[in-house]
């Protein structure tokens, strides 16, 4: 439960820190993440999203998530997060996440976002470092829940 808090909460920043749905300069181009164009909404507010991912082994410290969300009006809603296994081959991910408010995501058309992203632990204080960013239309399907 703590790892997809702490994911959820940097997809809200890494979302504020990306502009673009591309990765920062730089980022290694074997880091690629994706988000499926499909995505699950139940009545009691719980979310599904899914994609893939594929990244390097880390160069850096500290571990290594996709986190993803759902985009409605201006608000950025951080749907859990997945550690990643990076060894350089594809996997896929799934995150799912039950709203408070089920009526905040509803079924349909949304935009989806889904961040490869490190925490940096150097500084013993968490911070996320953007490796590969998916962020398109997604059609979320009603499902009993």
């Amino acid at each position: 439960m703590r790892v997809r808090l702490v994911a959820a909460g940097a997809v809200a920043a890494a979302g504020a820190l990306l502009g673009a749905a591309s990765g920062p300069a730089g980022a290694a181009l074997s880091d690629t993440v994706t988000a499926s164009p499909n995505g699950t909404v139940a009545k009691d507010g719980t979310v599904t999203l899914s994609g893939t991912y594929s990244c390097s082994p880390p160069t850096g410290s500290g571990p290594i998530f996709v986190s993803s969300g759902v985009l409605t009006g201006s608000v950025l809603h951080g749907i859990g997060g997945t550690p990643a296994t990076c060894d350089g081959a594809e996997h896929t991910w799934v995150n799912t996440e039950k709203l408070s408010h089920p009526e905040t995501v509803p079924p349909g058309e949304a935009v989806v976002q889904a961040t490869l992203m490190r925490l940096d632990t150097r500084t013993g204080l968490p911070l996320p470092v953007v490796l590969a960013t998916d962020r398109h239309a997604v059609d979320l399907r009603a499902v009993e829940g």
